[in-house]
């Protein structure tokens, strides 16, 4: 992608629809970019490498600027991170290999979950459990627990949740190293999510991040983000012009009631420029 937008420009470089965890669908999310005056924006569905190609179409064929995205689950240490990658190849691309095989994982444990509930009296529909197999990996854990809970096995004793995870439920995560370098492989940067959110992530302090750095070759993170509070994101802003490091910002929307955020174009001047995408004004 080639293309020149204003340093004051609106951008929101982490999205998600309906294929993985959103509720928007592409359509209607390019729609309210384009009517709000969004320049710029990349929607990240986890783990859904295959739908880069649709969504590149469907952006272009609206007139708007999208980049090539995603966000993988990863794992660091036996921590949660989440990895956006950005730039790769949407037809042709190593981190395709990567998220087919975390949604495959995740299909075999959601089975032999399933499998060490029946032994243990509970039945579950084998339709309903069909379907939660063809979903987004990010979604099955949940579509579980809640299946299990309309089936009405929790107690107050023991939840829908606590039950599964005590039968092997897990949610599939990928190595990180393994994520970046697909992503460079594939001609893409990979960028740490929401480093400082906590809600069961890794979060990373400058430590941390000097660990992390000595094992994974990450491009940056991501500085700017709803649950960053004034102080991280400062933190995070001085580590990354420190290191030379690459910085992205984000909404995180997943629905149209949390929308996405006119974030300015120039606080990501070192990512977009990686991208192509070159900044005019300061």
């Amino acid at each position: 992608m080639r293309a020149i937008i204003e340093a004051d420009a609106a951008i929101d470089l982490q999205l998600h629809t309906l294929y993985s965890d959103g509720m928007w669908t592409p359509g209607a999310l390019i729609d309210h970019l384009m009517a709000e005056g969004f320049a710029l924006a990349a929607i990240t569905d986890h783990d859904r490498v295959d739908i880069a190609p649709m969504l590149q179409q469907i952006a272009a064929e609206k007139g708007f600027r999208l980049l090539v995205a995603v966000e993988i689950s990863a794992h660091w240490r036996g921590e949660l991170v989440d990895l956006l990658c950005y730039g790769f190849d949407p037809a042709r691309n190593a981190l395709q290999a990567v998220a087919r095989d975390l949604l495959t994982q995740q299909q075999d444990n959601i089975r032999q979950t399933v499998a060490a509930v029946t032994q243990q009296g509970y039945s579950l529909p084998d339709a309903a459990v069909h379907t939660i197999l063809e979903q987004p990996a990010v979604q099955q854990p949940h579509l579980l627990v809640d299946l299990v809970r309309r089936q009405g096995y929790a107690t107050p004793e023991r939840s829908a949740g606590r039950l599964l995870v005590e039968s092997g439920l897990k949610q599939i995560t990928v190595d990180s190293a393994a994520v970046v370098a697909a992503a460079h492989q594939s001609g893409g940067v990979c960028l740490i999510a929401h480093p400082g959110r906590g809600d069961g992530y890794l979060c990373f302090d400058a430590a941390l991040l000097d660990q992390l750095r000595a094992e994974v070759p990450i491009d940056g993170f991501e500085v700017y983000y709803p649950k960053h509070s004034p102080e991280q994101i400062a933190q995070y802003r001085a580590y990354a012009e420190q290191h030379d490091l690459l910085t992205s910002a984000g909404s995180d929307s997943h629905t149209p009631d949390h929308p996405p955020i006119k974030y300015r174009a120039g606080w990501c001047r070192k990512l977009l420029e990686r991208l192509g995408i070159h900044l005019s004004g300061g």
